[in-house]
C-alpha cells in the first residue's frame, strides 16, 4: 500500500470551498427526487458521468476537508495496514497497538514476523473505544452533578 500525501494549497482550498455548495445542491435535488445516482458534466466537454449518490457524498467530504486545509487519505476498508499505521490512526504508540493485538482486542495476522491488521478492524476498535469512553465520561459527569462538585 503506497500513500502520497500532498499539502493543500490556498488555491486548492478556495476551489474546494466554492465547489461544496454546488455539490450540496445536487445532493439535495437527488434526495428530493429519490435518486441514487447523480450526473456530472465536465467543463469544456459534453461528457456526462453518472456516479452513485454515495460517491457524491464522499467527494463532498473530501472537498470539505480540503477547504479546511486538511490533507486526506483514502483507503479501502479491507486494506491491510502495519502496526505503525494503526498507531497513527488511533493516535497512540506502536507498542500500545502491539499490546492490544497480543491481548486479542484487535484481530490481526502475521506475515513472517510482521503483524498486519485489516483497516476495518482498526476502525471498529476505534468506534467501540469512543463509545465506551463517552459512556464513562457521561457517568463521571452524572456523579459529579450528584455530588454537587460544581461542573
Amino acid at each position: 500500500m503506497s500513500t502520497s500525501i500532498q499539502k493543500i494549497t490556498k488555491s486548492d482550498q478556495k476551489v474546494a470551498l466554492s465547489s461544496i455548495e454546488e455539490l450540496s445542491k445536487s445532493e439535495r435535488e437527488a434526495k428530493k427526487s429519490k435518486l441514487n445516482v447523480v450526473k456530472i458534466i465536465f467543463q469544456g466537454s459534453d461528457e456526462v458521468v453518472t456516479i452513485p449518490l454515495k460517491a457524491l457524498k464522499l467527494l463532498k467530504s473530501i472537498l470539505s476537508n480540503m477547504a479546511e486545509g486538511k490533507s486526506i487519505a483514502l483507503l479501502p476498508t479491507d486494506a491491510e495496514i502495519s502496526t505503525q499505521q494503526a498507531a497513527e490512526i488511533l493516535n497512540v504508540s506502536r507498542p500500545h497497538v502491539v499490546k492490544l493485538l497480543e491481548k486479542g482486542e484487535i484481530p490481526f495476522k502475521k506475515v513472517g514476523s510482521h503483524r498486519r491488521i485489516l483497516l476495518h478492524d482498526i476502525l471498529d476498535y476505534e468506534s467501540k473505544f469512543k463509545k465506551k469512553r463517552r459512556k464513562q465520561l457521561d457517568k463521571l459527569a452524572q456523579n459529579a452533578q450528584k455530588l454537587n462538585l460544581g461542573y
